[in-house]
């Protein structure tokens, strides 16, 4: 008997799942016209790519050499591997969630649903001028890039260039945004695979020069030069250097099957930490002595970047050229992230009533033009700031977004553990989610000790003698923006808490059909071994 309830609960719950799913992406903010809704054009190869090569950007190609002088080659090593478990931490935890309720903006809506919808605004608008003011840095970037080759040409051209390119890729189709971006970070993957080969074969000697071997760990200072503030000052860096590691969780509103897409991507998230990013600073810590000048030169000229170093300690002359290229690449598709990321956080908070209400407003391709035209305007009149201003404004505004990814990461794993506790309060099963979270609450817990220490601690040097406010202000305007959001909507709207009895664990989700799923594996394991392979490459490159 208890069997068959259970069977009739798990057809009933199906049932009204489908009901609530063929309304997912629309607008559900009163007085707006349900025209159009956001269309799952992500196949599960864009979604895999963005995970695995999708944030590889500047930071790693041109801030690392830094990171290699502050903490030494240990000091950085270390921090960056920290950094990456904190990042899979967040991962795992917004893996869970975007598995089973994938919508737009996805961490903005579990805070407003699961925390406090207090957070929610605050982290939503916050991580929304991250990105629309990270359009503007990507535009100034091109712009400064393209003086390497062509130093008499306007450089401001290639910046409206790229903006025109940037807002043509994102009003039309999601899948525009999806297979620009699948083939720049196969690009970027491609061309980090080729740096750690090269990189163990200039150690190694085998590229036509002296052993290195492992000297470099043994300078003057050892391996960890500069202690723990060396360390520390990397944990800082190695945090920019893997922000926007959460997109993964906004692209699950337009995947195809979210389900299986997901926690993929969320595996793919560890695959990209140790082999691109440990063993890119493991290379180059090896490679170049960490009291070389040029490294901290690498992150405003990219002949002197620690790649191109590298290459060319391999004999790549052509090496500056090369990476010149990369990272033009880098920028572009860092910039399509940008506009892609914002303009869904901001279609996001319009529906939960956080913006105006024509931001869910989608056009025929099932796009948020609005939104996508707004997060573009912020970033130009940012762009604009920095080409005729004395550049103080637009210094201001990155600073004020400098810390923004560390603060999406401490909310998702707050919400992640109030989306537990509604779930066990409740008595939700946990074989009802697609992707679980492994080790909870322990990794929550480590994100959000962590991810506070160096969101508070980031600025302090500001504190030592001479104290200047001015300084301190502009080290901490990022916390104090967010501070503003989260206090000025308590204090005006006075939302309460989400009660953990009242949590709704129902709309949005895609519904599950356990039967076919069982009868889809069943026959996948009968199948050869071959034919079971050519299944999946079929399903990925599909």
């Amino acid at each position: 008997m208890d069997n068959e309830k259970t069977a009739a609960d798990t057809k009933s719950n199906y049932a009204s799942s489908v009901e609530i799913a063929e309304s997912l992406g629309s607008s559900n903010a009163p007085g707006v016209a349900k025209k159009h809704e956001l269309q799952r054009g992500l196949k599960a190869r864009h979604i895999q790519m963005i995970a695995l090569g999708g944030t590889i950007g500047t930071g790693l190609f041109m801030a690392s050499g830094k990171a290699i002088v502050n903490g030494g080659p240990g000091g950085a090593l270390v921090a960056y591997g920290v950094l990456g478990i904190l990042v899979f931490c967040v991962m795992m935890s917004l893996g869970e969630m975007a598995a089973y309720i994938p919508v737009a903006g996805s961490f903005a809506h579990f805070a407003t649903r699961f925390a406090d919808p207090s957070l929610g605004f605050c982290v939503g608008w916050v991580y929304w001028a991250n990105w629309a003011v990270g359009v503007a840095v990507e535009l100034t970037g091109v712009a400064m890039l393209m003086e390497f080759w062509l130093p008499d040409f306007p450089s401001v051209v290639w910046s409206v260039i790229c903006l025109v390119i940037l807002v043509a890729i994102n009003v039309f189709s999601v899948k525009g945004y999806g297979e620009i971006e699948y083939w720049f970070s196969f690009i970027k993957v491609l061309v980090v695979v080729i740096f750690i080969i090269v990189g163990f074969c200039v150690v190694t000697g085998t590229a036509g020069g002296d052993y290195i071997g492992v000297r470099n760990f043994h300078l003057e200072g050892g391996a960890f030069p500069n202690g723990f503030i060396g360390f520390f000052n990397v944990l800082l860096t190695a945090a920019f250097s893997f922000n926007g590691v959460e997109i993964v969780g906004i692209a699950a509103g337009e995947s195809q099957n979210p389900h299986k897409t997901v926690p993929s991507a969320v595996n793919q998230v560890f695959i990209r930490i140790v082999l691109f990013y440990i063993m890119s600073i493991l290379v180059i810590g090896l490679c170049i002595p960490y009291t070389d000048p040029n490294l901290l030169r690498g992150s405003d000229d990219i002949s002197v970047s620690p790649f191109t170093l590298v290459f060319k300690l391999a004999g790549a002359d052509w090496a500056a050229h090369l990476m010149n290229a990369i990272i033009l690449v880098t920028m572009i598709s860092a910039g399509n992230s940008g506009v892609y990321s914002s303009s869904r956080t901001l279609l996001a908070l319009a529906e939960n009533g956080n913006a105006p209400r024509f931001f869910t407003r989608l056009n025929r391709w099932g796009v948020p033009l609005w939104s996508v035209l707004a997060s573009c305007v912020i970033g130009c009149l940012a762009f604009l700031t920095s080409l005729f201003g004395s550049g103080v404004v637009f210094t201001w505004l990155t600073n004020l977004t400098s810390v923004a990814g560390l603060i999406t990461w401490v909310s998702i794993s707050i919400t992640h553990i109030r989306f537990r506790i509604g779930f066990k309060r409740q008595q939700v099963s946990e074989d009802q989610l697609p992707y679980k979270s492994p080790l909870f609450p322990l990794c929550d817990a480590f994100v959000i000790i962590i991810g506070t220490i160096i969101i508070f601690g980031q600025g302090y040097h500001t504190f030592e003698q001479p104290i200047v406010a001015a300084d301190v202000i502009a080290a901490y305007i990022g916390v104090i923006f967010a501070v503003v959001l989260y206090f000025g909507h308590k204090i005006i709207m006075r939302p309460a808490f989400n009660k953990s009895l009242e949590m709704d664990f129902t709309s949005g989700t895609i519904p599950i059909d356990p039967v076919k799923e069982a009868e889809e594996k069943l026959a996948h394991k009968s199948l050869p071994f071959a034919k079971r392979l050519f299944a999946k490459l079929h399903e990925y490159f599909a």
